[in-house]
């Protein structure tokens, strides 16, 4: 299968992902705000797919989420297969993804050293000395 349609197939699995949670989940209470479909990646044959899935907020429940969704995988392939029209629907493997969170980490750092490098107000009203 060439780079681009396997590309694509992720893309639409992705997006096909997204929507299912909330098909899915509707009813039982999970905070899907705090859950993204950041990446999948589907093997060569279609069989597999790996969805990586962010959690945001909820440190403490990210693993019972994680297991929640892995739970319910029959159900997300069961909408996968009648809505895309692939060969194959793949068997889909849930891991969390951090990346989300280490983005948003690296930024709350960024913010804080940008702060403390501002001068005072006290230093902007005094004017230096030529």
């Amino acid at each position: 299968m060439s780079v681009d349609r396997l590309e694509r197939v992720n893309a639409l699995l992705r997006r096909e992902l997204a929507e299912a949670f909330f098909r899915v989940f509707a009813s039982e209470g999970l905070d899907l705000a705090a859950i993204t479909v950041t990446r999948v990646q589907c093997a060569r044959n279609l069989r597999n797919a790996t969805v990586h899935v962010s959690i945001l907020g909820h440190e403490r429940e990210r693993g019972s989420i994680l297991q929640r969704i892995a739970r319910r995988h029959g159900d997300l392939q069961a909408l996968i297969n009648r809505d895309c029209h692939l060969k194959y629907t793949p068997r889909l493997e849930f891991r969390l993804d951090d990346s989300i969170a280490k983005g948003d980490h690296i930024l709350d750092v960024l913010s804080h050293l940008d702060s403390s490098d501002k001068p005072d107000s006290s230093d902007l009203s005094d004017p230096p000395d030529q």
